[in-house]
């Protein structure tokens, strides 16, 4: 038991007490970099994540938007009363005859 305690005392007094603060101090500097600095750092990927969930809900919006219209442009095809009122509104149609006044 002696001898690991002189072992230990040895090692507190030798000439390599510089080690340990370079070794921790490389260590932290080390990490920062690779977590704040690097190319693939811990920011780039939070960074990436953030933009993945705004375009996956985007394309979530915009699969929404395609299956209206869809659903408009199939009772278009299949209503002639839906096409012809589609196009008085959209286009400003009008049957022979019947005036139109535009109202905004």
């Amino acid at each position: 038991m002696e001898e690991k305690k002189d072992r230990w005392a040895a090692l507190k007094k030798s000439d390599h007490n510089y080690l340990v603060p370079f070794v921790i101090i490389s260590t932290t500097l080390v990490a920062l970099w690779l977590l704040f600095f690097a190319h693939n750092s811990v920011l780039s990927w939070i960074r990436a994540t953030m933009e993945e969930r705004s375009q996956e809900a985007e394309m979530a919006r915009l699969k929404a938007e395609i299956q209206e219209m869809d659903q408009e442009i199939d009772r278009l095809r299949n209503n002639t009363d839906t096409l012809e009122a589609f196009a008085r509104e959209q286009y400003y149609f009008c049957a022979p005859g019947e005036d139109v006044y535009i109202l905004e």
